[in-house]
């Protein structure tokens, strides 16, 4: 069994393999989906300018943020302090039911302010007017600073009459209707552009924000002059965060568990390295191997064939949380991993099982860390082409942060890359950046506002929208 198992380890380890020579034509290419998209022109990264640049560090006053990234959601209040200090935020969580994911847009965005209104009253809120960052984690078009219309629902969201809606102007309408008077919606902000704010105003060296969870994208600073598709006035710092949403880009050479998980996913043909290194699929490619391994008689027997070969429900089979659970198992004998797999069917396993089950999801973590590494340093590439200053890319999620290897996979791969000046790239967990990082981009504009004579955001300026004007 042994030998069986190294051969068969050995030859899938050598399908999902990236040299590195494939990691810099990753870089490469990735570069030129950047460029691409900052045209203006088609490609598979959007490169979407956020209309707000990172903050100071010297914002101070009390702001408000509004998390909005599934069912579960929360409103907290913050205090920033200057100097990178922020004190102790004032949480309430809350639940979205069924008619409110399902139902009328109208009874989603009147429950949100209603639930505002909760907790300002249980904060005895009631004195200044605040302003409030609004983090809402699904796919928007983006026309200004606190402006943005909603593209697709994901996450089994469907509520009516919101897609192509401005979702700033139905969570201000409900706030009206509500009696929430007390809050300005000053910026609506991505998690990506969240987790790097959140960073950033405490480390000025944090010039990129990555997700690596159940979905993956970053966000970095780029200057005004290398968007070339903005069309807006120039700015006092010249800087601008731009959202890439690279789980889209679309020139990794895909194996045939790529592809069969692709023509059966929805969305077929788009989001190619999501599916290549998010928790959402990671799983299932792990489970895709296997169901090969169950077929060509390497594992299970008759019990795998019958758990293993589900067709349906199959990626829900083998979640991701699973293969970061093996791949944290020391236990005697790989037991924990043991008890996983006959919670899933299969009762009896040997030793050697669960060790080629976890050389498995070694692989497919391996693959993935090492795919997210290109594509963050073709991103500090764009930035700073010799590596002669300090990054530091902030990163939240639950693959990076409890998926055991993840990390020290990506950090073996940045030294792989570029070698001593690895070292002036700092990868660290910045953990619910979505929440904080949305009350900090709140300060941000709302400093710009004051700032300015006004946001021209009734400016009319060709493709690109209503256009604020930014200051550092």
């Amino acid at each position: 069994m042994k030998k069986l198992r190294n051969s068969s380890i050995s030859r899938i380890g050598k399908e999902f393999a990236l040299s590195t020579a494939d990691l810099r034509r990753i870089m490469r290419e990735f570069r030129s989906e950047m460029a691409k998209g900052l045209a203006g022109g088609k490609s598979s990264l959007k490169m979407i300018p956020t209309y707000v640049d990172k903050p100071t560090g010297r914002e101070k006053g009390d702001f408000i943020a509004l998390d909005l990234g599934g069912t579960n959601f929360r409103i907290l209040e913050i205090a920033l302090k200057g100097g990178g200090r922020t004190g102790d935020p004032r949480i309430m969580k809350f639940v979205l039911q069924k008619r409110h994911v399902n139902g009328q847009g109208s009874e989603l965005f009147d429950f949100i302010a209603g639930c505002m209104r909760k907790f300002l009253d249980k904060y005895r809120i009631s004195d200044d007017k605040l302003d409030l960052g609004f983090t809402f984690s699904f796919p928007v078009n983006q026309t200004a600073v606190a402006s943005g219309t909603l593209v697709c629902w994901t996450k089994d969201f469907s509520a009516k009459g919101v897609v192509g809606q401005d979702v700033v102007a139905l969570l201000v309408r409900a706030f009206r209707k509500k009696g929430v008077d007390l809050v300005n919606v000053s910026a609506l902000v991505n998690d990506t552009v969240g987790t790097l704010v959140a960073k950033a105003y405490q480390d000025t060296d944090c010039d990129i924000g990555i997700i690596l969870g159940t979905g993956t994208n970053a966000c970095y600073r780029e200057s005004l002059s290398g968007i070339r598709k903005w069309r807006g006035p120039s700015t006092k710092s010249g800087k601008m965060l731009v959202n890439t949403e690279w789980g889209n880009f679309n020139k990794l050479k895909l194996n045939r568990y790529d592809t069969f998980l692709d023509a059966h996913s929805e969305n077929k043909g788009y989001q190619i390295l999501e599916k290549a290194v998010s928790g959402m699929y990671l799983g299932e490619i792990a489970r895709l191997v296997l169901v090969n391994l169950v077929k060509d008689g390497m594992l299970f027997g008759e019990m795998g064939s019958k758990v293993f070969k589900k067709a349906v429900g199959g990626a829900k089979l083998f979640r991701s949380e699973y293969a970061s659970e093996i791949l944290g198992d020391r236990s005697a004998g790989l037991a924990a991993t043991g008890r996983i797999l006959a919670s899933l069917g299969v009762r009896k396993t040997s030793t050697e099982e669960r060790r080629v089950v976890r050389d498995v999801c070694a692989i497919v973590r391996r693959r993935a860390a090492r795919i997210a590494t290109a594509a963050l340093g073709a991103v500090i590439l764009e930035m700073d082409g010799r590596i002669a200053r300090r990054h530091t890319a902030a990163i939240d999620g639950s693959v990076y942060e409890k998926m055991p290897g993840f990390a020290a996979d990506m950090r073996a791969a940045l030294v792989e890359l570029f070698g001593s000046r690895a070292s002036r790239i700092k990868l660290t967990l910045a953990k619910d950046g979505s929440g904080k990082g949305a009350a900090i981009v709140a300060a941000v504009a709302a400093g710009e506002n004051r700032d300015s004579a006004h946001f021209s955001c009734g400016e009319s300026v060709g493709k690109m929208g209503a256009v604020p004007i930014i200051k550092s």
